[in-house]
């Protein structure tokens, strides 16, 4: 006798179309991916995923829009607590690279081309939404310094840039771990390149995932 298949709930379906759009989208692109081969991947016909998403569009506007909350929130939870522009730094690093650790694939999607009609969502968005968090956390530290907090914005750009870029250059470049890339930037930036240390080490050890 045939084993009787468990039918689906619908947060279940939809939380699969979701795991498996990103996947898609992470490896072909939004242009390349069709409902075809999302259904096709999901086992289901057309009409589900259009039932749930209104079509692949819907879909990719989930899938962005959960990636930037796990970024952000990680990003914020991370900056909340420092204190020092070198902690700042190190925590950023370190909470953009975890990110990129555990969630590949939505790191994958928002780092890809978007739909031409949207723009909120996009990896460059998010970064200067991140860069305007920095920001404000180093002028406070200029103040302290007795540096014009007019230039924070400039190094908020500069600093989350640098980490951004590395962060994607590291997306395909895992030989290293993510304690010494971090250390590697933070080395950089803090030391600058007349000042570079040999062996960098982050001040504050974190456990390796």
């Amino acid at each position: 006798m045939a084993e009787k298949r468990t039918r689906m709930t619908a947060f279940d379906r939809r939380e699969q179309l979701v795991s498996v759009g990103r996947a898609l989208f992470a490896s072909k692109g939004f242009d390349a991916t069709s409902v075809e081969e999302i259904a096709s991947r999901a086992k289901v016909s057309k009409p589900v995923v259009y039932e749930h998403f209104g079509g692949k569009e819907g879909l990719y506007a989930v899938v962005v829009d959960r990636e930037v909350q796990a970024l952000m929130g990680s990003l914020e939870a991370s900056l909340s607590a420092p204190a020092g522009p070198r902690a700042i730094l190190e925590s950023a690093a370190l909470s953009l690279l975890t990110y990129i650790e555990t969630r590949t694939d939505g790191f994958r999607v928002l780092v890809r081309d978007a739909p031409s009609d949207r723009t909120s969502g996009s990896f460059s968005s998010v970064i200067g939404d991140v860069a305007v968090k920095v920001e404000h956390l180093l002028a406070r530290q200029f103040e302290a310094s007795e540096m014009d907090p007019k230039w924070a914005p400039l190094y908020a750009q500069m600093l989350v840039g640098l980490i951004s870029q590395v962060g994607q250059w590291w997306l395909d470049e895992r030989r290293m771990d993510k304690e010494t890339v971090a250390a590697h930037v933070v080395n950089l930036v803090w030391n600058g390149m007349r000042n570079l240390r040999t062996s960098p080490s982050l001040i504050k050890a974190t456990p390796r995932t």
